[in-house]
């Protein structure tokens, strides 16, 4: 078994800390530049919110996208596992 590595990771406008194994990285990577862009996105279609409306609107679109069939291509189980801790510490800080 590979050691975690820990990164900082961007979401929004928050910095976070998280353990991944190494080969995950670059997809751990990928897949918070699409978040990212996303709330970018959301930010100049609903003026106005605040960070935490834009993160949740992501949250339920990846979301709506992993229920609908269409598969988040290449998300490991460790990948996935990250996510949900992300998504508790967002809990937690909020």
């Amino acid at each position: 078994m590979q050691e975690l590595i820990p990164i900082n990771v961007v979401i929004g406008d928050r910095t976070y800390r998280i353990k991944i194994d190494p080969a995950d990285e670059e997809q751990v990577r990928k897949t918070l530049k699409t978040m990212n862009d996303k709330i970018i996105e959301y930010k100049t279609q609903f003026a106005g919110k605040d960070m935490q409306d834009y993160v949740a609107m992501v949250l339920l679109w990846y979301a709506t996208q992993a229920s609908s069939g269409d598969p988040l291509p290449g998300l490991s189980a460790s990948v996935l596992e990250s996510l949900s801790r992300m998504e508790q510490q967002l809990d937690k800080a909020l």
